[in-house]
């Protein structure tokens, strides 16, 4: 800085002038860059709450997104067990179906085997047995009848034995149709179930659809945020230099206007010294002072009441 000591009033003035349009200058230029900077705070302050808005909004659907999938997911438990159920009776159906159809199947063969019932057989047995034993029949008669008593003998055990077969059979059917039963309607349920488990499912991958699109506007709105403030970075690096330079220029501005004011003292100093000596003059000549020239003599103490 030069020094003010060395320089006119002039100068000092010109200098006072030149400080002050640069302080001005600088002035406008960080009130431009104050609202440059408003203008991008409102719009990221928007993006802001634009971006917030999306995200609440998100947590809002993934909430409904979570409770269709553990309605899915309780319902498709719920149809394993029906399935673990359902392939347990089947298991047993088949267990059934195969101990009876192989209870039919040798019945079937005994019944082929005793070509009668027990009750007939034992009657045609019991006749034969009588006529053997009691009647009197030729030897060749006699023979037969002991080789048909022998068959109707192998044909009764057979029929015994297909009728404890059909007992046991009878068993088997009353013991399985609890098994039939029960499992009758678990198909059904199934169905239904599967039916409840595909809405919850649909429902579930639209809302994250929903989910997804939300927030990618959501991360667009935060880019942009992002952005801004990339954008708004060199800008704000402008103030504080801007500042500085503003109290460096006021500090220098004081400097000079001291030294203006020091010499407008001394100018008004000199000037009221030399009203003062007009004053006198004018009080030894004429005996009449005006309003200023009072003034001057009373502030000097060269006029006294």
């Amino acid at each position: 800085m030069t020094d003010v000591s060395t320089m006119s009033e002039k100068d000092l003035k010109l200098k006072v002038n030149d400080i002050r349009t640069q302080i001005t200058h600088h002035d406008r230029e960080l009130k431009s860059i104050y609202r440059e900077l408003k203008l991008h705070r409102t719009n990221s302050d928007d993006l802001k709450a634009k971006r917030d808005e999306l995200n609440a909004k998100v947590k809002g659907i993934v909430v409904k997104a979570r409770d269709a999938r553990s309605k899915r997911d309780s319902i498709n438990a719920k149809i394993s067990s029906l399935k673990a159920s359902r392939n347990e009776f089947l298991e047993k159906s088949k267990n059934f179906s195969n101990e009876m159809s192989g209870l039919k199947s040798k019945r079937d063969d005994l019944n082929k085997q005793s070509k009668g019932s027990v009750e007939a057989l034992s009657r045609a047995y019991a006749a034969d047995l009588d006529t053997f034993l009691n009647g009197d029949i030729p030897l060749n008669h006699e023979i037969d009848l002991f080789k048909k008593l022998f068959d109707l003998k192998e044909r009764l055990g057979a029929a015994f034995n297909a009728n404890e077969i059909h007992k046991k059979l009878m068993e088997t059917y009353e013991a399985s149709k609890d098994t039939f039963g029960s499992n009758a309607n678990v198909g059904s349920e199934i169905k239904e179930l599967a039916e409840q488990s595909q809405k919850y499912h649909l429902e579930m991958l639209e809302l994250y659809k929903q989910v997804d699109e939300i927030r990618k506007e959501a991360d667009l709105a935060h880019t942009q945020m992002r952005e801004k403030f990339t954008v708004t970075a060199p800008i704000r690096e402008k103030i504080d230099p801007l500042k500085a330079k503003v109290v460096a220029l006021r500090e220098e501005l004081d400097v000079y206007l001291e030294k203006v004011n020091e010499i407008q003292l001394e100018k008004d100093e000199k000037k009221q010294e030399e009203h003062l000596v007009v004053a006198k003059e004018k009080l030894d000549k004429k005996g009449r002072l005006s309003l200023e020239d009072l003034k001057v003599l009373m502030e000097k103490g060269d006029l006294k009441f």
